[in-house]
């Protein structure tokens, strides 16, 4: 039997729920967004929602926070991929991308990982896991990175953890405060910190 006409396919019913589920992260946290307002942003029945996760609500969170990660680190890996781009240069512009679009937003939006995280609760095992892969991920890339340009890899490992815990508490500062400037000043002197620990770039 095909599908109906105004029937949307799944893959793009999927990636609207995920998206949905996202934004409502963002700006309101896991306990603070209702099912049926995700379902409305995103145009969908409840019993598509339950197709593609039958978990429910935790389960499309777990798929929310996992694109998040992976928008993170593609976005990175673009600015890292650049001609002559140095690491110091790529995470200022990654910050600096974090900064306009929490201004776009009204500060409103702020990083799903984090919000999350601070109304975790034991309970919230597959929430949890997630969080942690993660925040995982991203030291990780971010430590490769930063070993690739010179640091040693303990420093690297060290170096990423900060730039994470540096990133994620400044964004939630301006969040609240109304204002971009804890995140610039957070970016400046952390990236003063690591320009001073790299080598230069190759002709600098």
């Amino acid at each position: 039997m095909s599908a109906s006409p105004t029937t949307p396919s799944e893959p793009a019913t999927r990636e609207r729920l995920v998206a949905a589920m996202t934004d409502a992260l963002q700006r309101r946290g896991l306990h603070g967004v209702g099912l049926s307002e995700v379902l409305q942003a995103a145009q969908a029945p409840k019993g598509v929602l339950y197709h593609h996760f039958p978990g429910g609500k935790n389960e499309l969170a777990v798929a929310a926070i996992e694109s998040s990660v992976a928008w993170l680190l593609q976005a990175l890996d673009r600015l890292v991929q650049r001609p002559g781009a140095h690491p110091v240069d790529a995470l200022r512009q990654w910050v600096s991308t974090a900064q306009q679009a929490l201004e776009r937003s009204g500060f409103e939006q702020g990083c799903p990982l984090a919000t999350v995280a601070l109304e975790s609760t034991p309970g919230d095992l597959q929430i949890r896991a997630a969080l942690a892969a993660g925040f995982a991920a991203l030291r990780e890339r971010l430590a490769a990175l930063l070993a690739q340009a010179g640091a040693a890899p303990e420093r690297a490992t060290s170096l990423a953890t900060l730039v994470v815990a540096a990133y994620e508490g400044a964004l939630m500062q301006a969040r609240v405060a109304g204002t971009g400037a804890p995140l610039q000043q957070t970016a400046d002197v952390l990236l003063a910190m690591l320009a001073a620990e790299l080598p230069p770039p190759p002709g600098a």
